[in-house]
């Protein structure tokens, strides 16, 4: 079903239109899929899963990580929850807990690296400062569970274990190493460039990382050598002019078979600061840039200025670069957008799931299967308001 299509070509920057030689046309078709579920326990106390990648490995394989075992969207239970499945995504391992640190483990990545390494990425967050505001309506016997995981937050634990983390697989995620501390953080990890190395396209935190602020910090771009035990600073993203670091969050990034990264970043108003809307922009959306020199210096952030984030990039076999976000507003639900020509012309708002109950969803992430199709995983309630979200899945072919 196709619905009327918008064509957006040349608007002015000052605007905040898409950047002048950039070509959007909205689309609204709902794509033809198949759905499936990885992890989904809705009416478990520790049945949420929220935030979640997917990845192929050269042999086929594919592997899924979440933040699991969750009770909410913040609380104080999030661990990284690894899956895998051999046939293709239809069916999956039973899930098993990878990372599981005193705070909120969140935002988990993975990325395939040669042979059976895999590298696995989150963040971790002391909530004790915002205990009050997501308990205030708790039942008793909910307060007292969540007042029992907070008690697991010492101001020791914090120290030691706020900030970003990876943990890397020489055996197909069979054992992980020790948790390596990482500069940046962003909801699907690093990919693996061509020539060997990990590239990072992620918000910076505090020097010290420690006391990890939310606002704080640029969209950079770092690079590893050593399967991600250090990382290189290569350069930042200039910002869109009228905006600040507190409305940049959560990059992707893609490497074209020309060598050209793109990069895509969401943008939303700061809690404290900057309203985008001020400045004629999309409250929830994606912003877009580019490095021609391997990540060293990129194009000021412009902005694509329709609903959605945040962004997951996948080089298809055809060449597509095929893009799915999160959609917030109803209906609620995943959509893709599509680029032919190395994101200089795009199509937006291919709908793969309309039926979200609310708005606690997305983060998809995609990997391409044997016959050419897209696997898609990302979070949402399966069904009703009550239900915990789940890890979900839609199969669909290119339109």
């Amino acid at each position: 079903m196709f619905y009327d299509a918008t064509s957006l070509m040349g608007e002015s920057i000052a605007m905040g239109g898409p950047k002048q030689d950039m070509h959007l046309t909205q689309i609204k078709r709902i794509i033809e899929v198949e759905n499936g579920v990885i992890a989904s326990y809705p009416d478990d106390f520790f049945g949420y899963f929220g935030w979640p990648t997917v990845a192929r490995m050269p042999d086929g394989k594919i592997v899924a990580v979440a933040s699991g075992f969750r009770n909410a969207h913040v609380c104080p239970f999030g661990r990284s929850v690894f899956f895998y499945s051999t046939d293709q995504g239809q069916t999956w391992s039973s899930p098993r807990v990878i990372q599981d640190s005193p705070l909120d483990d969140r935002d988990t990545g993975i990325v395939s690296c040669s042979g059976d390494r895999l590298l696995m990425t989150w963040f971790s967050t002391d909530i004790r400062g915002q205990f009050d505001k997501y308990t205030k309506n708790f039942e008793a016997s909910r307060l007292t569970r969540w007042s029992d995981g907070l008690r697991r937050i010492t101001d020791v634990n914090a120290k030691k274990w706020v900030g970003a983390w990876c943990r890397t697989s020489e055996d197909a995620g069979e054992t992980w190493s020790d948790p390596i501390r990482v500069p940046q953080t962003t909801p699907h990890g690093p990919i693996f460039l061509r020539e060997g190395s990990l590239l990072f396209l992620g918000k910076l935190f505090e020097v010290d990382m420690s006391g990890y602020s939310a606002g704080i910090g640029d969209i950079a771009a770092m690079k590893s050598h050593d399967f991600g035990r250090s990382w290189q600073p290569l350069g930042t993203v200039p910002f869109f002019e009228g905006t600040e670091q507190a409305n940049y969050h959560e990059a992707h990034v893609a490497e074209l078979k020309t060598g050209k990264l793109v990069g895509l970043i969401r943008l939303e108003s700061a809690r404290e600061g900057i309203d985008t809307a001020e400045l004629g922009l999309e409250r929830f959306m994606q912003m877009y840039t580019e490095s021609k020199d391997g990540g060293i210096t990129w194009t000021p952030a412009e902005p694509m200025n329709f609903h959605g984030s945040p962004p997951h990039l996948l080089v298809h076999s055809s060449g597509a670069l095929v893009v799915t976000y999160g959609y917030r507003l109803e209906p609620y639900g995943i959509r893709a957008m599509i680029s032919y020509d190395e994101g200089t012309s795009w199509e937006y708002d291919y709908i793969l799931r309309d039926d979200g109950p609310d708005s606690d969803l997305g983060y998809p992430s995609s990997v391409e299967l044997d016959d050419g199709r897209i696997f898609t995983a990302y979070y949402q309630k399966p069904k009703s308001l009550e239900d915990k979200c789940g890890f979900l899945w839609s199969k669909w072919k290119l339109p």
